[in-house]
């Protein structure tokens, strides 16, 4: 098996980029659930990302969610996050609550509101202008309830046509990636269910347009290892939102339902080059903390990403390979198997330290404070939420 002193290099430089919506208030379809401490402006949720990285190292970019997070000035934004030791990143659109959108967006077949996604996104590129962000993300809602409620092939074609016009948007070192979810909140059809849907979308456009991988958008039972192979293998993917799922999209720390999944996923994309210097691959979390506390629920997310990455790095990959030629089933298996039951928190904690880091971010956070500290301060005022 490979040494962890030889993946340490790799390891330092991963980089895991925060939701700003993670640290609002969040819940289910019933109810919204409130915390003490909860940020209300787009610059408490900057603050708390921070602190993320400050105890881990792990997540230098907070993304953005338009318009949950609009400010009046996003250069003065930027400003503020670099001086938290943090940039922003992602740009994520919202084509879902406005009740223009009921019957679609990009894909209506009403111009006039179609257009008003379309410059909605438009907006979107201008605040990536400001920010210095990299990748505009569309997720779409778009989709229908009942067979015959919608024509189905026209909508495909209406949200090429708006892709192109946004795609056509974009400065030279921006991207479009294209997320997608097979069911939810539509449920006879949906307008972009499945990555080879996305995939169809982004080809047509250009080396600027990818597909965004979230690992909580599949059926049961799907094999997403698959789909990252697949979709490394044709230059095509873009990033990942990750997250864990029970039974729907359930938003979950990545990990928390199956981390030989994660375990799986992080192997193929160390084996497609997803790790080297020159990726196209952005990490990002997508995750809603529902019950439990936000900043310690995203270093949670953040350190089981590192830990699996750990252990996919690994991997004897010569050995595997060997195995694999020689059609030895079970001893394929087994080398896989050694590396995801090595327990590397041991290692990881001493280089952590080596670093100048916590050993232990988790509980480094919970002594630290802060959590007490922005309960006591952050009174009054509106707590960011889901749909704020």
């Amino acid at each position: 098996m490979t040494s962890f002193d030889t993946i340490t290099p790799l390891l330092e430089k991963q980089a895991i980029e925060l939701p700003s919506w993670a640290f609002g208030n969040s819940g289910t379809r019933f109810k919204v659930f409130t915390t003490p401490g909860t940020p209300r402006t787009p610059e408490e949720k900057i603050a708390d990302a921070a602190k993320v990285h400050e105890f881990t190292a792990l997540a230098p970019k907070v993304a953005l969610h338009i318009p949950w997070d609009l400010v009046d000035d996003f250069s003065a934004l930027r400003t503020y996050a670099e001086d938290h030791g943090v940039a922003l990143g992602t740009i994520n659109s919202n084509t879902f609550q406005d009740e223009d959108y009921k019957f679609g967006s990009l894909t209506h077949s009403n111009p006039v509101i179609r257009q008003k996604a379309i410059d909605h996104h438009f907006a979107c590129i201008d605040v990536m202008h400001a920010t210095g962000s990299q990748d505009l993300k569309i997720w779409l809602a778009d989709g229908s309830n009942y067979p015959g409620q919608q024509d189905i092939r026209g909508r495909q074609d209406r949200l090429a046509d708006s892709l192109q016009q946004i795609y056509a948007r974009l400065g030279e070192e921006q991207r479009l990636v294209l997320e997608y979810k097979f069911f939810e909140p539509a449920f006879y059809h949906t307008d972009v269910p499945d990555w080879g849907t996305s995939y169809a979308q982004v080809a047509q456009l250009g080396d600027q347009a990818l597909v965004c991988l979230d690992t909580g958008h599949h059926a049961p039972g799907t094999n997403i290892e698959f789909i990252v192979a697949q979709l490394l293998r044709l230059g095509k993917l873009g990033s990942f939102d990750f997250n864990s799922r029970f039974y729907a999209d359930d938003d979950l720390i990545v990990g928390a339902a199956d981390p030989f999944q994660l375990f799986r996923i992080l192997y193929e994309v160390v084996r497609g080059g997803g790790l080297d210097d020159d990726s196209p691959v952005a990490f990002m979390l997508d995750q809603c903390h529902n019950v439990e506390d936000k900043i310690p629920g995203q270093i949670r997310s953040v350190l089981n990403v590192q830990e699996m990455t750990a252990r996919a790095l690994l991997v004897d990959r010569d050995a595997l390979t060997t195995a694999q030629e020689a059609g030895d089933v079970l001893g394929a298996n087994g080398i896989l198997m050694d590396a995801f039951y090595t327990d590397v928190r041991g290692p990881l904690a001493a280089w952590r330290e080596s670093r100048g880091l916590p050993a232990d971010p988790f509980g480094a956070y919970l002594a630290s404070g802060y959590q007490q500290q922005i309960a006591e301060e952050r009174v009054g005022g509106t707590q960011a939420s889901w749909g704020a």
